[in-house]
């Protein structure tokens, strides 16, 4: 007689957190109820696991204090690479990304007379890998991980022996545990404990940023000024020279004093349309996954819309994670490289007094847009990946309550290709009242340098 085996019959649902020894024993004992057919079966590996570890990297996002759009690029960076490395030996049609990325010179190598199952190491890097850089999030969410990590233990160990869980275990724990070693020298270690700086020196001038006293932060300093110094997962990456910034003059007809006035203007004469696009792409960190965990989001529909196996979907998670997180270290650097003003300033000194911004300020400053660099840069990674003529629809945010004081509700967002998305959260800057035009089409500029060189780190991969 067949006996159908279920977390809930068990009380396992929410309590394990195995250790190696509590795996061995309890496969032990679930062995004589585990159905060998439901394995073999299974002609090819599909990404449900791999996606629901992304849904779940998203959803501490959003509910964990204390996170910033820096911190998080990094940690996607990080979460996508562990994701890759865990299965990337399962597949001749994909390449370990050691000696590529930089810095990342070893990784284990599975042990070849023993069988990896792919599904299990990639679940227990992620579970490892995420509680190693964000592991001070709330202890719902570690549960969360715990239970996600206990019922793919359960539902993926299917016919296994216990060594091949062993050691699917250990490969995926190990690789996450060498990959965050390798994290700490990049510079953003423990960063969500050092936000704002309080030593740093501010340049002082005309069209210089200073810190808003009534802004998006409760304290008045910089976010992250040294973050533009860290080590990008490019080498390439390291090394792209600083754009270009148009020079500041506050004359009436100049380039810099027409850029500011769009700004004005349009603040001035929203349309519902632009209050929808500002509203959606704001992508505040302290009520949603923040700009990086948006293009992380984008990665996931294209992963799922696609229904490509474990490997491109690992590859897509990885690209798209390491893409924004050297984009944010790009835009930092040059951010306070220039230390370039906000639209606010210059126009309450040379414009209105009386005008107001849509949004409340950045801790940080203008030059260039770092949600168009980072959209711009997973844009570049995503086409690559699926095509330049990819339509979805984006629901990131349905389900948000009403913005009352705007009257804007949070609808779902069509659009045509990855690029058509990554140009409108570019201009919803615009919308915003807190970038110019000219600051996201460099933003958008840059990114598209960033995701290429991000997409030839994976060259030798079949497509």
């Amino acid at each position: 007689m067949k006996r159908n085996f279920t977390l809930k019959k068990f009380n396992l649902s929410y309590r394990i957190t195995p250790s190696l020894n509590l795996v061995v024993i309890l496969m032990c004992f679930l062995f004589p109820f585990l159905s060998v057919s439901t394995f073999a079966q299974k002609k090819k590996q599909n990404a449900q696991i791999a996606t629901e570890w992304a849904k779940l990297t998203l959803q501490i996002l959003k509910t964990t204090p204390g996170g910033s759009p820096t911190f998080n690029s990094r940690f996607l960076g990080y979460c996508g690479l562990t994701m890759y490395e865990s299965v990337v030996k399962g597949s001749s049609d994909f390449h370990s990304l050691v000696g590529k990325v930089n810095g990342l010179n070893a990784l284990t190598i599975p042990n070849p007379d023993v069988k990896i199952n792919w599904d299990l190491s990639l679940n227990a890097g992620q579970a490892q890998i995420i509680k190693h850089i964000y592991g001070f999030t709330s202890k719902a969410n570690l549960s969360k991980i715990d239970s996600l990590e206990s019922y793919y233990l359960v539902k993926e160990s299917k016919g296994l022996s216990s060594k091949e869980i062993m050691e699917s275990i250990t490969f995926g724990k190990k690789i996450a545990n060498e990959i965050f070693e390798y994290s700490k020298t990049d510079g953003g270690h423990l960063g969500y404990k050092r936000n704002f700086d309080s030593t740093f020196v501010i340049k002082q001038g005309n069209g210089l940023w200073s810190p808003p006293l009534k802004g998006q932060s409760q304290v008045p300093l910089p976010l992250h000024p040294e973050w533009g110094k860290n080590r990008t997962f490019a080498s390439e990456n390291y090394t792209l020279p600083i754009p270009a910034m148009m020079d500041y003059d506050f004359k009436k007809g100049s380039i810099y004093y027409g850029y500011m006035k769009e700004v004005f203007d349009v603040r001035n004469s929203l349309t519902q349309e632009q209050k929808e696009i500002a509203n959606w792409w704001g992508d505040d960190p302290s009520e949603t996954f923040s700009p990086p965990g948006h293009s992380y989001y984008m990665a996931l529909q294209a992963v799922e819309k696609s229904k490509v196996d474990i490997f491109k979907a690992s590859q897509t998670f990885s690209a798209v994670g390491m893409a924004v997180a050297d984009a944010f270290v790009n835009c930092w650097k040059t951010k306070y490289h220039y230390n370039a003003e906000r639209p606010f300033t210059f126009i309450f000194y040379n414009m209105s007094t009386l005008w107001d911004l849509y949004w409340p300020e950045p801790p940080f400053p203008a030059f260039y847009s770092g949600h168009a660099g980072q959209a711009s840069s997973a844009a570049t990674v995503l086409t690559h990946l699926y095509g330049e003529n990819f339509a979805f629809t984006d629901h990131a945010h349905v389900g948000r309550p009403m913005d009352m004081e705007r009257l804007v509700e949070y609808k779902p967002r069509k659009f045509n290709s990855f690029f058509e998305a990554a140009e409108e959260s570019a201009l919803s800057r615009l919308y915003g009242g807190i970038h110019t035009r000219h600051d996201n089409e460099i933003g958008l500029i840059e990114g598209k340098k960033i995701g290429k060189n991000i997409n030839d780190l994976f060259k030798n991969n079949n497509k």
